[in-house]
Protein backbone atom coordinates (compact mmCIF):
# COMPACT_ATOMS: atom_id res chain seq x y z
CA UNK A 1 0.00 0.00 0.00
CA UNK A 2 2.06 3.32 -1.19
CA UNK A 3 2.43 5.70 1.68
CA UNK A 4 2.33 9.25 1.11
CA UNK A 5 2.54 12.03 3.98
CA UNK A 6 1.82 16.00 3.30
CA UNK A 7 2.82 18.57 5.66
CA UNK A 8 2.51 22.01 5.16
CA UNK A 9 5.83 24.44 6.47
CA UNK A 10 5.87 25.71 9.76
CA UNK A 11 4.64 29.10 10.66
CA UNK A 12 6.22 31.98 8.52
CA UNK A 13 6.93 35.37 9.48
CA UNK A 14 4.47 36.54 7.52
CA UNK A 15 1.70 34.02 8.93
CA UNK A 16 2.60 35.82 11.71
CA UNK A 17 1.90 39.20 10.80
CA UNK A 18 -0.93 38.25 8.72
CA UNK A 19 0.52 39.51 5.23
CA UNK A 20 -0.07 37.85 2.03
CA UNK A 21 3.00 35.93 1.36
CA UNK A 22 2.40 33.98 -2.45
CA UNK A 23 5.78 33.44 -3.75
CA UNK A 24 7.92 35.90 -1.61
CA UNK A 25 10.35 34.02 -0.08
CA UNK A 26 10.10 34.27 4.03
CA UNK A 27 11.38 31.76 6.88
CA UNK A 28 9.70 30.63 9.81
CA UNK A 29 9.47 31.37 12.66
CA UNK A 30 10.85 30.38 15.73
CA UNK A 31 7.03 28.41 16.48
CA UNK A 32 7.67 27.29 12.97
CA UNK A 33 10.55 25.83 13.27
CA UNK A 34 9.29 24.31 16.42
CA UNK A 35 6.00 22.57 14.82
CA UNK A 36 8.41 21.20 12.15
CA UNK A 37 10.48 19.75 14.34
CA UNK A 38 7.65 18.46 16.35
CA UNK A 39 6.55 17.04 13.02
CA UNK A 40 9.15 15.07 12.48
CA UNK A 41 9.34 13.85 15.91
CA UNK A 42 5.88 12.39 15.54
CA UNK A 43 6.25 11.29 12.44
CA UNK A 44 9.23 8.86 13.62
CA UNK A 45 7.40 7.75 16.84
CA UNK A 46 4.56 6.78 15.02
CA UNK A 47 6.98 4.57 12.68
CA UNK A 48 6.96 6.68 9.56
CA UNK A 49 9.78 6.38 7.29
CA UNK A 50 10.07 7.81 3.59
CA UNK A 51 12.16 6.68 0.45
CA UNK A 52 11.58 9.95 -1.55
CA UNK A 53 11.04 13.87 -0.20
CA UNK A 54 9.25 16.40 -2.48
CA UNK A 55 9.38 20.19 -1.45
CA UNK A 56 9.04 23.77 -3.37
CA UNK A 57 11.60 26.39 -4.24
CA UNK A 58 10.68 28.20 -1.12
CA UNK A 59 12.39 28.34 1.94
CA UNK A 60 9.88 28.02 4.53
CA UNK A 61 8.57 24.77 2.82
CA UNK A 62 12.52 23.37 2.72
CA UNK A 63 13.51 24.81 5.81
CA UNK A 64 10.30 22.70 7.43
CA UNK A 65 11.28 19.67 5.42
CA UNK A 66 15.22 20.01 6.59
CA UNK A 67 14.32 20.32 10.40
CA UNK A 68 11.56 17.61 10.50
CA UNK A 69 13.61 14.95 8.39
CA UNK A 70 16.61 16.08 11.48
CA UNK A 71 14.48 15.01 13.93
CA UNK A 72 13.54 11.68 12.39
CA UNK A 73 17.08 10.77 11.47
CA UNK A 74 16.75 11.17 7.81
CA UNK A 75 18.22 14.15 6.86
CA UNK A 76 20.03 12.01 3.99
CA UNK A 77 16.95 11.12 2.15
CA UNK A 78 16.69 12.07 -1.33
CA UNK A 79 14.83 15.63 -2.07
CA UNK A 80 13.49 16.92 -4.86
CA UNK A 81 12.11 20.50 -5.17
CA UNK A 82 10.26 21.81 -7.63
CA UNK A 83 8.23 25.70 -8.40
CA UNK A 84 5.36 23.80 -9.47
CA UNK A 85 4.98 22.96 -5.15
CA UNK A 86 5.18 26.77 -4.81
CA UNK A 87 2.39 28.68 -2.36
CA UNK A 88 -0.51 30.36 -5.05
CA UNK A 89 0.71 33.85 -6.60
CA UNK A 90 -1.28 36.37 -4.82
CA UNK A 91 -0.41 38.85 -7.27
CA UNK A 92 -0.89 42.26 -6.56
CA UNK A 93 -1.64 41.31 -2.71
CA UNK A 94 1.65 39.85 -2.27
CA UNK A 95 3.14 41.76 1.45
CA UNK A 96 -0.11 43.34 2.11
CA UNK A 97 -1.60 43.32 5.22
CA UNK A 98 -4.56 41.68 5.41
CA UNK A 99 -6.81 43.15 7.78
CA UNK A 100 -5.62 46.34 5.90
CA UNK A 101 -6.38 45.14 3.00
CA UNK A 102 -9.99 44.14 3.71
CA UNK A 103 -10.50 47.72 5.01
CA UNK A 104 -9.19 49.49 1.59
CA UNK A 105 -11.64 46.65 -0.67
CA UNK A 106 -14.12 45.59 1.61
CA UNK A 107 -14.25 42.22 3.45
CA UNK A 108 -16.33 40.50 0.78
CA UNK A 109 -13.66 41.94 -2.28
CA UNK A 110 -10.71 40.05 -0.29
CA UNK A 111 -12.71 37.02 0.31
CA UNK A 112 -13.39 36.64 -3.17
CA UNK A 113 -9.51 37.04 -3.74
CA UNK A 114 -8.85 34.72 -1.10
CA UNK A 115 -11.31 32.35 -1.37
CA UNK A 116 -13.00 31.52 -4.82
CA UNK A 117 -11.90 29.14 -6.87
CA UNK A 118 -11.24 30.45 -10.11
CA UNK A 119 -11.10 34.07 -9.28
CA UNK A 120 -7.12 35.81 -9.18
CA UNK A 121 -6.44 38.73 -7.15
CA UNK A 122 -5.22 41.85 -8.67
CA UNK A 123 -1.94 40.84 -11.24
CA UNK A 124 0.99 41.90 -9.71
CA UNK A 125 2.61 45.33 -11.40
CA UNK A 126 6.34 44.63 -12.80
CA UNK A 127 9.15 46.06 -11.48
CA UNK A 128 7.91 46.27 -7.94
CA UNK A 129 9.44 45.31 -4.26
CA UNK A 130 7.94 41.84 -4.80
CA UNK A 131 8.84 41.26 -8.36
CA UNK A 132 11.11 38.13 -8.69
CA UNK A 133 11.65 38.49 -12.21
CA UNK A 134 15.91 38.63 -11.64
CA UNK A 135 15.64 35.57 -8.56
CA UNK A 136 17.89 32.76 -10.25
CA UNK A 137 16.28 30.00 -8.81
CA UNK A 138 12.92 31.02 -11.11
CA UNK A 139 15.64 31.17 -14.51
CA UNK A 140 13.40 29.90 -17.61
CA UNK A 141 10.50 29.83 -15.76
CA UNK A 142 7.07 31.98 -16.79
CA UNK A 143 6.99 33.61 -13.35
CA UNK A 144 2.85 34.06 -13.21
CA UNK A 145 1.46 37.66 -12.10
CA UNK A 146 -1.20 36.29 -10.06
CA UNK A 147 -2.67 32.49 -9.47
CA UNK A 148 -6.63 31.22 -8.51
CA UNK A 149 -6.05 28.31 -6.83
CA UNK A 150 -7.70 26.82 -10.45
CA UNK A 151 -4.83 28.00 -11.88
CA UNK A 152 -2.20 26.53 -8.72
CA UNK A 153 -4.34 23.42 -9.25
CA UNK A 154 -3.03 23.52 -13.44
CA UNK A 155 0.70 23.75 -12.37
CA UNK A 156 0.46 21.36 -9.34
CA UNK A 157 -1.52 18.15 -10.99
CA UNK A 158 0.72 17.74 -13.80
CA UNK A 159 3.88 17.79 -11.56
CA UNK A 160 1.97 15.16 -9.18
CA UNK A 161 1.17 13.06 -12.40
CA UNK A 162 4.91 13.11 -13.72
CA UNK A 163 7.06 13.06 -10.67
CA UNK A 164 5.51 12.08 -7.50
CA UNK A 165 2.71 9.56 -8.74
CA UNK A 166 5.42 6.79 -10.43
CA UNK A 167 7.46 7.12 -6.88
CA UNK A 168 4.62 6.20 -4.99
CA UNK A 169 3.44 3.68 -7.97
CA UNK A 170 6.92 2.03 -7.78
CA UNK A 171 6.40 1.32 -3.96
CA UNK A 172 8.29 4.15 -2.26
CA UNK A 173 7.29 5.96 0.91
CA UNK A 174 6.86 9.93 0.01
CA UNK A 175 6.38 13.25 1.83
CA UNK A 176 5.56 16.23 0.60
CA UNK A 177 6.04 19.80 2.17
CA UNK A 178 4.64 21.96 0.70
CA UNK A 179 2.05 25.08 1.12
CA UNK A 180 -1.92 25.88 2.14
CA UNK A 181 -2.76 26.04 -1.34
CA UNK A 182 -0.38 23.83 -2.98
CA UNK A 183 -1.44 21.07 -1.07
CA UNK A 184 -5.40 21.66 -1.46
CA UNK A 185 -4.22 21.35 -4.95
CA UNK A 186 -3.49 17.63 -3.96
CA UNK A 187 -5.76 16.95 -1.44
CA UNK A 188 -8.31 18.21 -3.77
CA UNK A 189 -6.96 15.73 -6.27
CA UNK A 190 -6.83 12.92 -4.07
CA UNK A 191 -10.01 13.40 -2.29
CA UNK A 192 -12.31 14.43 -5.00
CA UNK A 193 -13.23 17.27 -3.16
CA UNK A 194 -15.39 19.49 -5.10
CA UNK A 195 -14.61 23.44 -6.46
CA UNK A 196 -17.14 24.86 -4.15
CA UNK A 197 -15.71 22.65 -1.01
CA UNK A 198 -12.12 23.12 -1.56
CA UNK A 199 -11.86 26.67 -0.56
CA UNK A 200 -12.98 26.12 2.69
CA UNK A 201 -10.12 23.62 3.53
CA UNK A 202 -8.08 24.74 5.97
CA UNK A 203 -4.68 22.93 6.42
CA UNK A 204 -3.00 24.06 9.45
CA UNK A 205 0.86 24.51 9.44
CA UNK A 206 2.82 21.97 11.03
CA UNK A 207 0.68 19.33 10.67
CA UNK A 208 1.41 15.65 8.70
CA UNK A 209 -1.53 14.37 6.71
CA UNK A 210 -1.51 11.19 6.17
CA UNK A 211 -2.97 9.29 2.83
CA UNK A 212 -3.86 5.60 3.01
CA UNK A 213 -3.77 5.08 -0.89
CA UNK A 214 -4.73 2.06 -3.03
CA UNK A 215 -2.23 0.98 -5.58
CA UNK A 216 -4.04 2.78 -8.13
CA UNK A 217 -3.42 6.42 -6.05
CA UNK A 218 -6.99 6.19 -5.12
CA UNK A 219 -7.78 7.20 -1.73
CA UNK A 220 -8.43 5.02 1.23
CA UNK A 221 -8.25 7.20 4.08
CA UNK A 222 -6.60 10.80 5.14
CA UNK A 223 -6.44 12.11 8.84
CA UNK A 224 -4.07 14.30 10.65
CA UNK A 225 -1.03 11.89 12.32
CA UNK A 226 -1.91 13.75 15.60
CA UNK A 227 -5.38 12.28 15.65
CA UNK A 228 -4.78 8.58 14.88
Amino acid sequence: MPTLVLIRHGQSAWNLENRFTGWWDVDVTEKGAAEAKAAGELMAFKGLDFDQCFTSLQLRAIKTLHIALEAMGRLWLPVEKDWRLNERHYGGLTGLDKAETAAKHGEDQVKIWRRSFDIPPPAQEPGGPFDLTNDRRYAGIAIPATESLKDTIARVLPYWEGRIAPELKAGKRVLISAHGNSLRALVKHLSNIPDDEITGLEIPTGQPIVYELNDDLTAKDRYYLSER
